[in-house]
């Protein structure tokens, strides 16, 4: 069975981001009652044309509706799921049991993903909810393969089994955390995270009142709750065998450019994957991630062996990348140029390096002449969403993104 890439869409862009990349499946959030409040998200016209879009693609929508609910929530969710019935997306994503039985006796026919929020962690649980007729199970972040691989077998087969593969992780049992309701009065269970776990953190002393001692690990300090990025790129494979058919990444607040490289790395590495025999990621493929925003990499807890690996990102809360986005292609490449929009500063002499799903990949480009909207040379690329005329011999097309090195 082939399995699915699934990418984040926080809006509109980074929607058909993922799909020109070649996701087969993206999943998003309406205005309610999804965990991403501030991720952009898609009103309901939003939510018809981008599953429209997706189906035209051959690519999967999924929604989320994955809030841990209470009383007042329910009042309106019944005329909100006949709407994504009608509009036709895939699936829901849903964590809570109240959401569950609710939409199976309103809208029987639309598929439900219980979510990673479900805190999915033995085959018992997997398959109580597979029983209430859910047709994917999300599983959650602390499983290692092993278990993963003993809930496989306990499901009928029919059963999808979705894991994370890349992107943020929390410092919380599958998310479910309380740090951003108590610091910020923004709760995280109805998506309004602040990731306070990211923040750096000092202890008092009872009888030194005004004496803060800082959580340190060594004399640069720690970020005690910061976690590292999970990044299985490499153990695709191994996923694959212990019953995961759906692959999936984090990042509906991430940038466009974070979704492109990830998806673009990932989907590539199905192919090498399915492409039979043993699977052996090319390091290309895992050096791409470090392209993008990200914190040090770990592997989570999928290996019993590594689970003692540090995996508290202690040095900074920030994340790294060794590329910057510079512009993005809004047409394909004709008569040796191509029209792009400027995103970040770049001038004449500049190497810029070609992120595509086309052979352009990695593909670069000496930045011999740029062109405003006006027909004047010049030099350095610093207007913002300038559109510009660039010289290349590449068949560049609609979507490619070109980065430079930092």
């Amino acid at each position: 069975m082939s399995v699915e890439i699934l990418a984040p869409a926080g809006n509109m862009e980074k929607l058909k981001t993922a799909v020109y990349f070649g996701a087969d499946a993206v999943y998003f959030s309406g205005k309610n009652f999804g965990l991403r409040a501030f991720a952009g998200n898609f009103s309901e016209e939003e939510i018809e044309l981008a599953v429209q879009f997706c189906h035209e693609k051959n690519v999967k929508a999924y929604v989320t509706v994955n809030i841990v609910a209470h009383n007042k929530d329910f009042e309106n969710l019944k005329e909100y799921l006949i709407f994504l019935k009608k509009a036709k997306v895939d699936a829901i994503i849903v964590s809570d049991l109240g959401i569950i039985t609710f939409a199976k006796n309103c809208v029987p026919d639309l598929d439900i993903h219980v979510s990673t929020q479900a805190n999915v962690t033995n085959k018992f649980s997997a398959k109580f909810l597979t029983d209430l007729g859910v047709k994917r199970i999300v599983l959650a972040r602390e499983l290692t393969l092993s278990e993963i691989r003993e809930i496989r077998a306990f499901l009928p087969k029919e059963i999808e089994l979705e894991a994370f593969v890349h992107g943020a992780m929390c410092i919380s049992y599958s998310g479910r955390c309380l740090l951003s309701n108590y610091l910020a009065n923004r709760p995280s269970n109805n998506g309004e995270c602040i990731q306070a776990c990211r923040w750096e953190y000092t202890i008092n002393e009872v009888s030194r009142t005004n004496q803060k001692l800082p959580i340190e690990e060594d004399e640069r300090g720690t970020y005690i709750l910061n976690s590292k990025d999970l990044k299985m790129i490499e153990h695709m494979g191994e996923l694959r065998d212990a019953g995961v058919t759906s692959f999936k990444i984090e990042g509906r607040m991430k940038s466009p450019y974070y979704v492109a490289t990830v998806t673009n790395a990932y989907v590539r590495a199905k192919k090498v994957l399915e492409s039979g025999g043993k699977y052996d990621c090319p390091k290309e493929l895992s050096n791409e991630l470090e392209k993008t925003s990200h914190r040090d990499y770990t592997t989570g807890f999928n290996f019993k062996d590594k689970m003692k690996e540090e995996s508290e990102n202690i040095i900074s809360s920030q994340p790294v990348q060794s590329f910057e986005f510079m512009a993005i292609v809004l047409k394909n490449a004709e008569n040796g140029r191509v029209f792009v929009e400027m995103r970040n500063k770049f001038a004449v002499g500049d190497t810029l390096e070609v992120l595509s799903p086309t052979d352009n990949f990695n593909k670069t480009i000496l930045v011999t002449k740029i062109i405003n909207s006006k027909g004047e040379d010049v030099q350095v690329a610093n207007q913002v969403q300038e559109k510009l005329f660039l010289q290349t011999s590449l068949s560049l097309q609609a979507g490619d993104i070109l980065r430079k090195e930092n």
